[in-house]
């Protein structure tokens, strides 16, 4: 891969985020003026009710931003971790798991912090990630894509119904679940995203710090244990990074599907599998991605608003079943 493709992705990919953000801002239910954008981010004119649905829209943005960097990056890390090439958060169940221990400390505990939807999202999420690899490695040649497919399809369908189980019989946590499951950047504040960027920048951080062992992992097990790397560490430090990544997303914003899916394909396509180049930039692309989404479902939804988890939905489905055709899967 030549250096001035990856620069012109690279800038591309700056260019789109720049126009989303931007975009993101200025348009939704009410479009502003561009005056209106720079009265907000320069503080001027608060009364002015144009400038304080800019600032309204700010912190969405921003977060929309994470939250696309922080799903794509998950799913590098689970398909390269698996080997497999329609791994993401929601394929595997993690989100399913995520959603189910947030439901339970809802309905059970009457949790409201959002630190404690973080701290229950994870557990669940890592559970069962952990349940779905030890159901895949079962039997005959270990937890191959498919099998890992088919174990978080399994998982993901049980866990549903244990999530139904505690939601029907209680209006109230039905009703607050129900908006949440759907998946929307549209809730952000300036506290929730403060409460993820430390999550999001360390994950990041330890992913790019571990990419080059994750670059000896993709050659095969047997391969990078003979060069000397630990193969097991690797694994868990890349899961925890994912999981991490994906679950306070999910604690927040709720279940944001397919964008842990397709962003890793699509820049795997333009720059190949080379892991620190890869995680860059599919931040990069998610970012923009998710906030694309959420402008569409504000400007499709009018006077309302459709949320970015069902946009993604609609552009992401497309996109898995062109992956689905396109993957060489060896056997069960």
């Amino acid at each position: 891969m030549s250096n001035k493709k990856i620069y012109l992705t690279i800038i591309t990919g700056t260019v789109i985020l720049i126009i989303a953000s931007m975009l993101s801002i200025t348009y939704g239910a009410k479009s502003v003026g561009f005056a209106d954008v720079i009265d907000a981010v320069l503080g001027r004119n608060i009364e002015n009710y144009n400038v304080n649905v800019v600032q309204a829209r700010i912190p969405r943005t921003v977060f929309g931003i994470l939250a696309g960097a922080a799903l794509s990056v998950s799913g590098v890390l689970m398909q390269t971790i698996t080997r497999n090439p329609i791994a993401d958060p929601s394929i595997l169940g993690v989100n399913t798991g995520a959603s189910l221990f947030i439901v339970i400390g809802i309905s059970v505990f009457n949790i409201q912090s959002k630190l404690s939807y973080i701290s229950l999202a994870f557990l669940g999420a890592m559970l069962t990630a952990i349940l779905v690899y030890k159901l895949a490695s079962m039997g005959y040649g270990g937890a191959t894509p498919i099998k890992l497919a088919l174990s978080g399809a399994a998982i993901s369908t049980a866990l549903s119904s244990l999530v139904s189980v505690f939601v029907m019989p209680d209006s109230s946590v039905m009703t607050s679940f129900r908006f949440w499951q759907i998946g929307s950047v549209g809730g952000a504040s300036n506290e929730d995203i403060l409460l993820i960027l430390p999550v999001v920048i360390i994950s990041l951080i330890v992913s790019v710090f571990i990419s080059s062992d994750l670059n000896t992992l993709l050659l095969s097990e047997e391969t990078a244990t003979a060069l000397g790397l630990n193969v097991n560490r690797t694994r868990l430090i890349a899961a925890v990074c994912g999981v991490l990544l994906c679950s306070s997303i999910t604690a927040l914003a709720g279940p944001i599907s397919f964008i842990g899916l397709m962003i890793p394909h699509l820049i795997r396509l333009l720059v190949g599998s080379e892991q620190k180049k890869l995680i860059l930039i599919s931040a990069l692309y998610g970012g923009s991605i998710l906030v694309i989404s959420d402008v569409l479902g504000r400007l499709l939804g009018r006077p309302g608003e459709l949320e970015s988890g069902i946009m993604t939905a609609l552009i992401g489905a497309p996109c898995f079943i062109a992956i689905i055709r396109r993957a060489k899967v060896a056997n069960i």
